[in-house]
């Protein structure tokens, strides 16, 4: 055999290979000592992009309420290996098994009023559970739409969009490093996840069946009970104003202002369990004075939205006084005039 001939036989040898390879989620890939170098590696959709149908064993899902995050649209989903599951607990994030990841991809339209009309991945993140703990993993997609690559150190994209409210705006969107994601997803020093607990996953979902019980009957999830699950209101909805504006506190900033968490030292504890008026900053001193606070006295000034830290700091894009400090470089319109809302509605504290 000649050595065209041989290399040609070669060649369609690997191609063949390639061909019947199976399709579907790596599990040698995700439990890898490191991140592949594409998202398309994983095996998680049918073709590179995210937007395709999803691998056998992925599934979509979203939550009550969501992080602000410069009204990027995010699409969910998770994976558990074949034959585990999720234990349930009522009141934090599911255990995962090892070999578990949580998917999730971040998107603009043109105008967000219609956020699936020409929407386009601007980056995906991923937590996978390996045997040593979570790691997150950074992908940002090319131009052409058609893969997402790793990219540790982050990076900036300008993006022009138009707000669910109707205003232009222009984002310079940050696409955290991996040190940076660690700063919101760390408790106790251990790094987790945070959005999929049972409070924000106990509703319809994107499949349009009850979450929850959608898990359990896939085996994803168990332990749940069919009764009595924990709920948290959407926080644009029409529940009593407290609900809806600590529900938003809870997702947008009590990774971070809880026990454990990288603010528990601020004594501000904005958890949804959290039962102390004055544990969530009402009538509270801040442990710190100066430009975060505003040379305000106290985080919440119940009745006076104008004179409390909480709306100073939620208001702002500036570094060292915003709050949330990451993920943002817009002001969520809407939450600032919902937690202004419950804060005027207080009744003052008498002097």
């Amino acid at each position: 055999m000649s050595g065209s001939v041989r290399l040609l036989v070669v060649s369609l040898f690997l191609a063949l290979a390639a061909c019947s390879a199976p399709a579907g989620v790596k599990d040698s890939v995700i439990l890898a000592a490191d991140p592949a170098p594409k998202l398309s590696d994983y095996g998680f959709f049918a073709t590179a992009n995210a937007g395709a149908a999803v691998a056998d064993g992925v599934r979509p899902y979203d939550l009550v309420n969501a992080l602000f995050a410069d009204y990027a649209g995010k699409h969910r989903f998770v994976y558990v290996p074949k034959g585990q599951s999720a234990t349930y607990n009522p009141d934090t994030v599911f255990d995962f098994p090892v070999g578990s990841v949580l998917i999730k991809t971040f998107a603009f339209a043109p105008d967000m009023r219609d956020p699936a009309l020409n929407e386009r991945w601007i980056e995906t993140r991923l937590l996978i559970h390996k045997s040593e703990g979570w790691v997150a993993y950074p992908y940002v997609w090319n131009a052409e739409q058609t893969e997402a690559v790793y990219s540790p150190v982050g990076g900036r994209q300008i993006v022009k969009t138009i707000s669910p409210e109707g205003e232009a705006l222009t984002i310079n969107y940050a696409i955290p490093n991996r040190n940076q994601c660690k700063e919101c997803h760390s408790r106790n020093k251990v790094f987790t996840p945070i959005g999929p607990s049972a409070r924000n996953l106990n509703h319809v979902g994107p499949a349009g069946v009850q979450q929850i019980a959608d898990w359990t009957e896939r085996g994803i999830l168990t332990g749940a009970p069919a009764e009595g699950l924990p709920t948290a209101p959407p926080a644009f909805g029409d529940q009593p104003l407290e609900q809806r504006a600590r529900a938003w506190l809870d997702i947008n900033c009590a990774h971070c202002h809880r026990a454990g968490g990288g603010a528990s030292n601020s004594g501000l504890f904005l958890a949804w369990n959290e039962t102390t008026p004055t544990g969530w900053g009402v009538h509270k001193r801040p442990t710190a004075a100066g430009r975060g606070s505003g040379d305000f006295l106290f985080v919440i000034e119940p009745g006076k939205p104008d004179q409390s830290i909480m709306i100073h700091r939620i208001g702002s894009v500036e570094p060292g006084v915003m709050m949330p400090e990451l993920g943002r470089t817009t002001v969520d319109t809407r939450a600032l005039a919902l937690i202004r809302e419950w804060i005027a509605a207080m009744p003052p504290v008498a002097q």
